[in-house]
């Protein structure tokens, strides 16, 4: 099965991509530590060396893309391609990135530029009752079930409306 082309995402020209060997895995770890915590701390589950286990237990750097600005990690995300779709396993900002558009135009990137040209559905999985569920259905993708602790999403290249707008 190919990997999916984290490389031929699209970012801000104030930002840079960083992808392979050059990752530091455990700089991305912190970074979901930081990141989830408000929303674990919310649901009286964060425990910061499971969140970072989680993440290091399953690390390939080739399906993983780190956004920088200047020096500064913002964000990463993990795109592992199934046998029918693709699996957005991570997308974390830096709370100081947050709420400025990077995490919507990495999304419409991984669409436009990974989903699209292939026809690919994209499916995730964000912690139930999280911001990261209003942040994915914005983004046009609908939930798709619940566990309780988990909430299951998934976005189809045909569910953008007739002028191009996610819908």
């Amino acid at each position: 099965m190919a990997k999916a082309d984290v490389t031929r995402l699209s970012l801000p020209r104030d930002f840079r991509i960083v992808t392979g060997t050059a990752l530091d895995p455990l700089e991305l770890a912190e970074l979901r530590a930081k990141a989830m915590r408000p929303s674990l701390e919310a649901a009286g589950r964060f425990d910061p060396d499971r969140v970072r286990r989680r993440f290091l237990d399953h690390f390939d750097a080739e399906a993983t893309a780190a956004f920088y600005a200047g020096q500064d990690l913002a964000g990463f995300i993990v795109v592992r391609q199934m046998p029918d779709h693709l699996y957005l396993d991570h997308l974390y900002i830096a709370p100081e990135q947050q709420g400025a558009g990077l995490g919507a135009q990495i999304i419409r990137s991984v669409q436009e530029q990974m989903a699209e040209p292939t026809g690919q559905e994209i499916r995730l999985i964000a912690l139930t009752g999280s911001p990261a569920g209003r942040f994915y259905q914005r983004a046009g993708f609908m939930q798709t079930g619940s566990d309780g602790i988990d909430d299951s999403y998934s976005w189809h290249p045909m569910s953008r409306d007739s002028r191009g707008n996610l819908g």
